[in-house]
């Protein structure tokens, strides 16, 4: 079962508590490879294992980097680069501690294989967890630089420094591809000799924090990127076989009852179509469609006709899943109590007032660019995928089960993903690539349409959340509940990884953090329950933002209404929450400071955008916060939302989003400033134009004809800034995403006086509220 250390965010592969660090010569190479503390390896044995020793001397740490003889240093990259510009952004933490020479830095985006531990990216975790780790490889790698450097130089190590891919010392020099090319590297570390390395600090940092840059941009923009749809396209490869799906009426129970290919015959190249066998369930009632081309695949599967028998969601929509989400909130004995203090129930027995407000998601589907594929070839034994993918560790176990060889006859191929927004967390789309070349003894590359994609997407779940607040009889809050049932993507494809209560009692910590916030509410419950009916009827997935796409869209909505309840600004009422004390104070290294730095960039935000100030006519500003996704790696974003609404229409304009964020060290300014904006914006896209709904077991929407996310012309202004900060770098990818679906909201609220509760925010909906509060 896998499973992510205790506080998931021990260095992957390797954990600076448990391993050593080794450095030596072997062969005709050097290598720097991670030990057990407790074992002793010869330099020779350490140099073994699946990577290929180039004849010429390279410094080769194995894992993290290598330096060849003309000092290009090529770092390793275990994450998938989907646009976040990832490989950059760890190459510079290495490169930065190591004293490479930027232009002499390249990267290598690697295969899957045991050495690199577990491989995914997402939760906005890759920074977050590798900052030290990479740091500590770099530092090492320097220092025995250094130590070699003097020797050839014949200098005492005191005497010698480096910079920027070259060793000084009195005068004199000698450059990293001299140095291993001429030199006898061997250094071993123990894990207190590694963490006892004095690393830069922030001002002597040359590259984290600075603008360089982007590695990855040259071939993304000359074309020379490969992305997963690419492999194979332009290689030669004996016998290749394209492939189309049909997909089944519903996820789970379709079974086919008969394939009519007979039209298909006629399309050139066609060669046949086939009902898959699927030991692992992943894809059960799937034909696949084969022909000698991607496009006579396409159009042959346009013209065969399959007749399944659906499983039972086929009669199932969007309604029963919220209705049955609203019914299980009902029951007090449903779910699990993530956060549990005691005095709820006298809390609201004794209140001066309570507030009480339900709030909905639609299902969103991920809609990438590059629409789901695979390659799949056998090569002397072993299966080769070509994909480009996320979570590598979670779908070799599946693709072995599928393809009944153990895991150690399966590798895994990742390229540039054209896309991900943990679409591509689930690898299943390898499985029909892998079973289809299994059955036709072919390599098969698979290939979705957009169509396809959509149906079979792995969706953000639809919600239903329940609130509660009391206030006692001096009007200070004294206790909040926190409802929520959706579907658990945690559950359904890693069930190792749910978490569980004080009373056992599991939950998927990815469907109901941001629920867990750092206001001071008093006595707080907040309870997670798994929407089993969601659950049966599709697979849910994890979507940028995951859990706080809903509960913060809830929280923050719901802070508002509270602020209004209690006739209190609402910027006022947040920052008279944010007390950092208690749970909220929190703590190092991830969190140090708590609420108050929350309660920092709301204020900054306020201030940046004229909160308080007069607003034209039916326009009015909108305020949320949040700290992204998880607690113990907060990074603390607020946003100021300028709308204007038609009311003749009841059409939304965003005119403006102001943003602060406080991420910790910024590793790559560029990188972070583009991740903020997509963020937002994608925000902005769910809050009002994104969400489709489950008719009859399938997604309504399937092109981007009927789904629409945010047009070019209704952009709005961005104004984001960052935090000037030394503290623990934590997550970018996913935290800007949440905070602005709420403010657009509370910003309605404040144009016209409508109140809207359900996500997305359409038109008739603020008609509704517009009708409701008298506002016309």
């Amino acid at each position: 079962m896998l499973k992510l250390p205790k506080d998931h965010g021990a260095s992957l592969p390797a954990s600076l508590a448990r391993r050593g660090f080794l450095i030596a010569a072997a062969g005709s190479g050097f290598t720097l490879a991670f030990l057990r503390a407790d074992t002793v390896l010869a330099a020779g044995k350490a140099a073994k294992g699946p990577a290929v020793i180039p004849a010429a001397p390279v410094f080769d740490p194995g894992i993290w980097f290598e330096i060849d003889r003309q000092g290009l240093v090529t770092i390793n990259i275990a994450k998938a680069e989907m646009g976040q510009h990832i490989g950059t952004a760890l190459a510079r933490i290495v490169a930065d501690e190591l004293e490479a020479d930027w232009t002499k830095v390249k990267l290598r985006y690697v295969d899957s294989d045991p050495k690199w531990g577990l491989m995914v990216t997402g939760g906005s975790w890759s920074v977050w967890q590798n900052f030290e780790p990479l740091s500590r490889a770099g530092a090492a790698g320097r220092l025995a630089l250094v130590e070699e450097g003097a020797r050839l130089l014949r200098l005492p190590v005191s005497a010698c420094a480096a910079k920027s891919g070259v060793v000084h010392g009195r005068g004199r020099s000698i450059t990293y591809g001299d140095i291993v090319r001429r030199g006898k590297l061997g250094r071993h570390y123990t894990p207190e000799q590694l963490l006892s390395i004095v690393l830069k600090t922030p001002p002597q940092r040359k590259l984290v924090g600075r603008t360089v840059q982007a590695l990855d941009v040259p071939a993304k923009t000359n074309g020379k990127a490969i992305y997963g749809i690419d492999a194979g396209v332009h290689d030669e490869i004996e016998g290749l076989v394209y492939a189309r799906p049909k997909i089944p009426p519903t996820r789970y129970g379709s079974m086919v009852v008969s394939i009519d290919d007979s039209a298909a015959k006629k399309i050139r190249g066609y060669l046949k179509s086939e009902a898959l066998i699927d030991p692992s369930g992943t894809v059960p009632g799937w034909v696949m469609v084969y022909a000698d081309s991607y496009a006579a695949a396409s159009r042959a599967a346009d013209l065969v006709r399959v007749k399944w028998r659906a499983g039972a969601a086929a009669h199932v929509s969007e309604q029963d899943i919220l209705h049955y989400g609203a019914k299980q909130i009902a029951d007090p004995a449903l779910g699990a109590r993530v956060v549990n203090d005691e005095g709820v129930e006298q809390a609201f027995a004794g209140a001066g007032l309570t507030l009480e407000r339900h709030y909905t998601t639609a299902t969103v589907l991920h809609f990438q660019l590059e629409p789901v594929n695979a390659m799949a070839q056998l090569v002397d034994g072993v299966w080769h995928i070509h994909a480009g993918t996320q979570w590598q560790s979670l779908i070799l176990p599946v693709l072995a089960k599928a393809l009944r060889v153990p895991e150690s006859q399966v590798v895994l191929h990742t390229y540039l993903l054209g896309g991900g927004f943990g679409r591509r967390l689930n690898g299943d789309y390898c499985i029909p690539a892998a079973l289809g070349a299994q059955a036709l003894g072919r390599p098969v590359k698979m290939i979705c349409s957009r169509a396809d994609d959509a149906r079979f997407d792995s969706p953000r779940s639809p919600s239903v959340q329940h609130l509660r607040m009391a206030f006692d009889a001096a009007g200070k809050v004294s206790a909040m509940q926190h409802e929520a049932s959706a579907g658990w993507p945690t559950q359904a494809l890693a069930p190792g990884l749910l978490a569980r209560d004080k009373q056992g009692h599991p939950y998927d910590p990815f469907a109901i953090a941001g629920a867990d916030h750092w206001y001071t509410v008093g006595a707080q419950r907040v309870r997670a329950i798994s929407n089993d009916l969601a659950n049966s009827s599709f697979r849910p997935g994890w979507l940028r933002s995951v859990g706080p796409g809903w509960t913060n869209w809830a929280v923050e909505s719901f802070i508002d209404e509270a602020a209004q309840a209690a006739k209190v600004n609402p910027l006022d009422f947040r920052l008279s929450l944010l007390q950092a004390t208690g749970r909220n104070a929190g703590s190092a290294p991830n969190a140090v400071g708590g609420a108050q730095r929350l309660a920092q960039v709301l204020l900054r935000a306020a201030e940046k955008a004229g909160w308080g100030k007069a607003m034209p006519k039916d326009t009015g500003l909108g305020i949320a916060a949040t700290f992204g996704q998880e607690r113990d790696m907060p990074t603390w974003t607020a946003c100021v939302a300028r709308v204007r609404v038609d009311r003749s229409t009841c059409m939304v304009q965003v005119e403006r989003l102001t943003m602060v964020i406080d991420a910790g060290t910024i590793v790559d300014p560029d990188g972070a400033l583009a991740q903020a904006e997509g963020g937002a914006l994608w925000g902005v896209s769910m809050a009002l134009h994104e969400g489709t709904a489950f008719l009859n077991g399938e997604v309504r929407d399937t092109n981007l004809a009927s789904y629409t996310p945010l047009r070019i012309a209704d952009v709005p202004e961005l104004d984001i800034e960052f935090i000037n900060s030394h503290e623990a770098s934590t997550g970018m990818g996913e935290p800007p995403t949440t905070v602005v679906a709420p403010a657009i909201a509370n910003a309605i609220f404040a144009a016209v006086g409508a109140r809207v509760r359900h996500l997305p925010i359409r038109p008739e909906a603020v008609l509704k509220g517009l009708d409701r509060y008298g506002a016309v």
